[in-house]
């Protein structure tokens, strides 16, 4: 598997949960350490987003051509 290839299928997923995480835990009143470090979280998926983007996605097999 390359890098292209876990950068597409993880690395970026994994990062936009991270930033939706980092919101809802900056929002809710409840749990005093997540609010703390929500908006941490949050920038840690952008930045994590931000370059994870930059890699092209990994070519499209044909699966018909034999």
């Amino acid at each position: 598997m390359s890098l292209r290839e876990i950068n597409h299928r993880w690395i970026v997923p994994v990062s936009q949960w991270v930033m939706v995480f980092g919101i809802v835990a900056l929002c809710q009143p409840w749990v005093e350490p997540l609010h703390r470090y929500g908006l941490t979280l949050t920038l840690l998926g952008l930045i994590a987003f931000s370059v994870a983007t930059k890699f092209a996605p990994p070519p499209a097999r044909n699966e018909d051509a034999a």
